[in-house]
């Protein structure tokens, strides 16, 4: 460690995160300012209200005042830790243009502001790093930043939302019916009073905006992020996948189209339960990529919590330390591509649907004509029960999204099918 170098570190926001940084900086502080090449000091903890509760920290570091954590010019270095979009971003420009380099885990906020932050960290000359923003301790980020940077990314796939993943894992395992495996969830902690941000996929397309922009060296953002939840999805989608030897997951998914374009979406999947996805269970996360020269590989590990999520922080912060410490800076920006964000339409894959039928002659050749009508091919069909209670599981080959859903559409108006019971996506090999 350089001899008598100091860095003070202040935080914005000490929560569940914020309050698991505040005790590992202060624990662990020797090993942690030998590692980063400089004393690191905790000075300054900024919350709304210092005497709500006990914070882990002497009552001297808190403050209410979060406006003074950024324009304190003894202050080295900030941890915005307050989450949402304002005053977050107010705060964070704020920080940056006074020449402090920024460590957040805010991942609403870089999916919808990412290109003005890294602008406002350019012209200050410091840096804006955030590996705990997507996927808490597991160390994904800095891979495609930093690793990957001379190989050619294919596409990323992952499970990056803890509490679906939970849900789903319930649901598969034990049967539960979606309410059901919801209020585990929310009783064990795993999910918000209004679990609406994660169950409706919000969560999951900030993170995907996040990704894509470096994996693929181009802004997105999450208004580019088609998403659906998996709030529609029901016991009787999760018994049919197991008898197929699937499972349903939410994925995060973003691939490059053959023009060139990126395409970025959030929505259930089935995959088999061979694909390395298939075995991350409960509220884990994991991310499968792959690249021209590197091939496959998957990051797995807890994707929220208050210390796993510390662990990507604090490594943030001995990183960004020594970069002070040398006069250095971080990557900067890769948005060299400026590729085109791809219509959802336009995504290809592969569909399962559910029909409910009448049982009687020539309802397959009607389905069957509908699907030839916009040149969506049936890999499979597999029918079971009769009378009212008939269905149809029907499998396609690879189709564009435009000309499945024009042909969800047109069998809904069959006189033959009761009602379109379901529609997954298949990604991978089955």
């Amino acid at each position: 460690m350089m001899a008598g170098k100091t860095l003070k570190v202040a935080m914005l926001g000490c929560g569940v995160v914020g309050s698991q940084v505040a005790r590992l900086l202060i624990e662990n502080k020797a090993d942690l300012s030998t590692r980063a090449g400089a004393d690191l000091e905790l000075v300054k903890v900024a919350v709304r209200n210092p005497s709500a509760k006990n914070y882990g920290v002497k009552a001297e570091l808190l403050t209410s005042d979060l406006n003074s954590i950024v324009t304190d010019p003894q202050v080295d270095l900030v941890i915005e830790l307050l989450g949402g979009i304002e005053p977050a971003r107010e705060l964070i420009l704020t920080a940056l243009k006074n020449g402090k380099s920024v460590i957040t885990a805010n991942k609403a906020l870089l999916a919808k502001h990412g290109a003005e932050l890294y602008a406002a960290a350019d012209k200050a000359n410091v840096d804006l790093y955030y590996e705990a923003a997507v996927a808490g301790a597991i160390p994904i980020l800095r891979p495609l930043r930093e690793s990957l940077v001379g190989d050619e990314v294919l596409k990323v796939m992952g499970i990056v939302n803890g509490t679906t993943n939970y849900i789903l894992t319930k649901m598969d395992e034990n049967g539960a019916a979606f309410a059901d495996a919801l209020a585990e969830a929310q009783k064990l902690g795993f999910a918000e009073a209004d679990p609406s941000a994660d169950i409706e996929g919000g969560d999951a397309a900030a993170k995907a905006a996040i990704l894509a922009s470096l994996a693929f060296h181009s802004r997105v953002t999450d208004a580019d992020v088609y998403k659906e939840g998996i709030s529609k999805i029901t016991a009787t989608d999760v018994k049919v996948a197991k008898a197929m030897d699937l499972v349903i997951k939410l994925l995060a998914i973003s691939d490059v189209t053959k023009d060139g374009a990126i395409a970025v979406r959030v929505h259930p999947a089935l995959i088999s339960r061979n694909h390395p996805l298939a075995s991350v269970r409960e509220s884990f996360n994991a991310v499968f990529v792959e690249s021209v020269s590197a091939g496959q590989m998957m990051f797995y590990g807890r994707g929220a919590g208050g210390a796993p999520t510390a662990s990507a922080i604090l490594g943030d912060l001995v990183a960004v330390a020594r970069h002070r410490v040398s006069g250095g800076l971080g990557p900067r920006e890769s948005d060299y591509a400026e590729r085109k964000i791809a219509k959802i339409g336009d995504t290809k894959t592969r569909y399962l649907i559910r029909l409910n039928v009448a049982d009687k002659p020539g309802v397959l050749e009607s389905v069957a004509h509908v699907f030839a009508s916009h040149q969506v091919s049936i890999q499979t069909v597999r029918q079971s029960g009769a009378g009212d209670k008939a269905e149809l599981i029907v499998m396609t080959h690879i189709s564009s999204e435009s000309a499945l859903s024009q042909t969800v559409n047109d069998l809904a108006k069959l006189d033959s099918v009761t009602d379109v019971a379901s529609v997954l996506r298949v990604e991978g090999e089955i």
